[in-house]
Parts: C-alpha cells; structure tokens; sequence
C-alpha cells in the first residue's frame, strides 16, 4: 500500500519532524543565509557581492506540465479545467509525494524555515511558512516575501496559513509515481512536481531548482485565494504619482511593462503582483525578480545598480540566476548559450525610487500594454468598462518573426489577463470583478500598442519610446479624457484624434501605411485571431455577452 500523508496532518508530522531535527535555522539572518549558501557551494560570490548561481537544464524555466494543482471536491467548480495552466492532480499522488518530501527533510543535515507573508496590506497578507534544504531558498524567500507584519493576527487569512515545502534539488522515484506523473517523451516518469493544495493551503516545489517556481506557485496560490475574498488580483505593475494618484500596468514580456513603471517622477509600488480591494492596491512582493539577459546599464539602470552595486557580500543578497559569469566574478549578461532566462532576485528597497509602504490608493488609471508587431493596433485608444473586460480577458501581444523555427510572419499571442499560467479561476470571476472595480472607483482604462507601426515587423519600424512615453502620461494625468476620438473599424476601440508630443497621422494606425488596402488586410486579420481564439477559450464560459461583443471580429 503506498504511503502518503494527509494535509490535514502535514502540519502536526512537520512540526514534530522539525522538532526532532537538530540541524533546523528558523528565520536566520540575511546574512547567516548568505555565508551558508557561499559555504555550502550553493552559489558562488560574484565581483559585486551578489551571489551567482546556475540550475540544473531542465531548471532553467517553470516546468509548466509539471506544475498541478489538486483536484478536490471543495473546489473543483471555481477552476478553470479547460485552460492548458490548470493541470489537474489527484488527491492520492499528492499525498504520496507529501509523505516522499517528510521523509526527504528528515534525512538532511539542515533545514531552513521562514516565516514570511505575501501582501504589502496587512488586513489580507497570508502567512506562508517555507520549509527547504537549501539557504539559498531560504534567502529567496526573503528576497522576494514580505517580512510578517505586527497586525499579522487582524488579517483575513490569520487563522489560514499556507505551508510551503521546496526540494529543489531532490527528484522522485520514477517508477513509485509511474501511472500517477505524466509521461516523459522518453518513456519515463517526470521526477519533478509543483503542486498546489488550494483547500487545504498546502504547496510543494519538489525537484525544480528554478527559483521562479517558489515565486509563481505561491502568486499562483494568492491570485486563486484573493477574489472569494473580494479582492482582485492581478499580474502588474503598479507605481503612484506625487499628487497620490495610482496606476496599474499590464504586458506580457516585450511590451516594455518594466521600463514605462520605472518613471522617475512616479514612486515604484511593485512591478509583477498586486491585489486591489475596498482599501486600494498593494504590492505581493518584498522584492523583483528580473530578467538580466541583455540588460543594458543605461536603459535599466535601476534593475542594473538593484544586482550589480558593490557591497560586502554578507550584505548584499541579490541572487542571480543562470548568467554566464567568469572565474573573475563578472557577467556577461549578453550570453544566451545555456538560457535566455537568465534572471535576478533582489529586495525592492535596492531601488532608488519606490514607496516603502507598497501600498496605494484605487488606481485613476491602468494601461494594457501590447507589442503589436503586425504594426495594426493604434498606439493608444480609450477603453470602454466592457471593453475593458474584453481586452483584460485576451491579453493580446505578438510574437516576433524568427523568435521561433518556422515563425515567419507575426503571430497573435493571447494570455488571459495578462498571466495565464498564474490565474487558476474560472475567467469570468476575474473579468467581473475589473469591470465592477472601473465602475465603482472611477478608473480609466487604455491600451498603449508599444509595437510596430508603418507596417508589421520587417517592414515598418517600433514606435518611438519617446512617443509611447508622451502618450503614457497624457493618460496618466488626464489629458486624453478629454480629447475627441473615432472607433477603430476593427478593433472597436476609441482612438484619441490627437496628444500631446505625438504627430496626429501616428494616432491612426492607416495613416503609417503606404499600402492602405495591405493595412486593412492585416487587421482583418488579426481581428479574426481575436474571434477565433475568443470561441475556443470562452464559448462557453459565462462571459456576459455585451462583453463578447466587443471582441474583435465578432458582431
């Protein structure tokens, strides 16, 4: 009979497994983490002091056909089964691999807690308890999770704590999960899990060293937690400019989400996580997990100085991840040869120009960024609340031509809500609730295409950063409020006649072509993308049909 370990008891068995231990460290100092990770060889002392570290291949990235969640009765009907992120796990092999982690613990020579919470308002921050082998886990944790608030007691979630299990090095047993893990292309059994316990608040990272597995699993936990609650949570950037007024940014990678939330008259809240409830939004986040692969010192110096400032390395506690780094302790962030994941770990406060509180009022104003590379979409255009909710539900990009083999022109790339891998709910919980939040608090809403115009990729050219940089901050303070616009013939959007800083003829998309019926080809086009991917995703989902209207491509 295989072994397991109910969750109900986890918490009782690693309780007493962790009191039986004589190697454990429960919220070690920054700095003991950092000397343990260097002294174990979990990482090696980079020439600014931060550590540099390297995964095993198959930990380069989030492992997303081995990241489930289980299926259980309580909750079965609030997830969305048909989105290819939500990946269903029986209750059995969870318990399974829970018994396999406890009895993996007990066998190490020392282990790491950390009492942390995830949420910058302590009225919903949830208390998550990390339990792993590795100090450089540990200190991720502390990186990236909130330390634990003196209200922590008045939070909704005081009395439902998440507990959190991470064996990133550690691999099942093949044949013990044979028939209960998915089948590898080679026959064998995956030995890696990420599996999430909604009901009963439980999570386990077991055999991915991919850092960003312990980030995404608990966001993933959090943005499914959050909405019973009211709150409505979304994968963004936040920032708030001097007169208090609060901002919202969403955008899959390459639509310039990071380098439009760090503007230097605007404090920085958080750039990737926040909940928005009856009190405002806040930060997920203690710190940013970033991108280094070409990072360029003079367009991101903050990301830059947050991970290459010199500091004693005791202190310093920036992790970077997978960079190429010589014996001498330098990067070449420019080197993509083992991955172009290469990322950085570090606490908001490296910044120069945050909000410490990470916590601000109801946005006046979100923006939905795209990178059309099909040089269709307008550069900025007005969203209506149900369009709004449309275009929330798509989450439109492109990707690029010659990104991929095979890739030669543009293709439509939609993830719902900007982030569907971390958005487990069924989508018309999260579409209802941005729609009722616009309405109730007054906030506008715009799409910025930071993509092509002139004509698609290879033919016209990006639109100007100063450009999109004018156009941001006419929504931002309420200059295109009042400007007149027209309805895109395609896209349904309203499109501002002019701004500020911005040649009129850029504004409509046409007026860049040179071959005008080419232009209304391509967007007819991509507007029945929009449709085509619009049925398939949610035909059948519940969307209210003024909504559905509003799609692109359909009447």
């Amino acid at each position: 009979m295989t072994e397991k370990v109910s969750p109900h008891d986890l918490r009782d068995r690693l309780d007493a497994a962790l009191d039986s231990h004589t190697g454990v460290y429960r919220n070690a100092g920054r700095r003991q983490l950092i000397e343990d990770a260097v002294d174990h060889r979990e990482a090696i002392i980079s020439e600014s002091g931060a550590l540099a570290t390297w995964t095993p291949p198959e930990s380069t990235g989030r492992s997303p056909k081995d990241t489930m969640i289980v299926r259980r009765p309580e909750s079965q009907d609030t997830i969305d089964w048909d989105s290819p992120n939500n990946i269903p796990l029986d209750p059995e092999t969870f318990e399974m691999a829970l018994h396999d982690a406890l009895q993996t613990l007990q066998g190490k020579n020392q282990l790491y807690v950390t009492d942390r919470v995830i949420g910058a308002e302590p009225s919903w921050a949830l208390p998550v308890t990390t339990v792993t082998d590795m100090a450089l886990t540990a200190l991720f944790t502390d990186n990236m999770f909130r330390p634990l608030p003196e209200s922590i007691d008045d939070s909704i979630f005081a009395d439902q704590p998440f507990t959190f299990i991470a064996l990133p090095y550690d691999k099942l047993a093949r044949e013990r999960y044979r028939g209960h893990l998915r089948t590898l292309e080679d026959g064998r059994t995956s030995d890696m899990l990420v599996a999430m316990d909604m009901d009963n608040r439980v999570g386990l990272v077991y055999g991915s060293a991919y850092m960003g597995s312990v980030k995404k699993l608990m966001f993933t936990v959090m943005n499914y937690l959050l909405p019973s609650k009211g709150i409505l949570p979304l994968h963004c950037s936040a920032n708030e400019g001097q007169m208090g007024d609060a901002a919202l940014l969403l955008g899959l990678s390459g639509t310039g989400k990071t380098t439009l939330s760090a503007d230097p008259s605007r404090a920085l809240l958080g750039d990737d996580e926040h909940g928005w409830s009856d009190d405002g939004v806040a930060n997920f986040e203690n710190g940013c997990y970033a991108k280094m692969i070409d990072i360029d010192p003079g367009k991101e110096p903050e990301i830059y100085d947050a991970v290459m400032h010199h500091d004693d390395y005791r202190r310093h506690g920036s992790i970077v991840e997978n960079a190429m780094v010589y014996p001498d302790g330098t990067f070449d962030f420019d080197d993509d040869r083992f991955t172009k994941n290469s990322r950085a770990s570090y606490p908001l406060t490296y910044l120069s120009n945050i909000k410490h509180s990470s916590t601000a009022g109801h946005p006046r104003t979100i923006l939905f960024l795209t990178a059309d590379a099909n040089g269709v979409m307008p550069p900025v255009a007005r969203l209506t609340r149900h369009q709004a909710m449309l275009w929330f539900l798509m989450g439109y990009t492109s990707k690029l031509a010659g990104t991929e083999t095979g890739i030669d022109e543009p293709v439509s790339v939609f993830s719902r809500f900007f982030g569907e891998p971390f958005m487990p709910r069924n989508p018309d919980t999260y579409a209802k609730m941005l729609g009722d939040k616009m309405e109730q608090h007054g906030t506008s809403v715009y799409l910025v295409n930071t993509g092509w115009t002139g004509g698609p990729y290879g033919e016209g050219h990006r639109i100007d950063i100063d450009y999109t940089r004018s156009m941001v901050n006419a929504a931002l303070d309420g200059t295109l409020e009042d400007v007149p616009c027209r309805k895109h013939p395609y896209f349904k959007v309203m499109v501002p006649e002019r701004c500020p800083g911005v040649p009129d003829e850029l504004l409509w998309p046409k007026n860049t072509w040179k071959d005008k019926a080419a232009y209304d080809e391509r967007a007819q086009a991509i507007a029945n993308d929009f449709a085509k991917h619009y049925r398939s995703a949610y035909g059948d989902k519940n969307i209210a049909p003024e909504v559905a209207r509003e799609c692109p491509g359909m009447e």
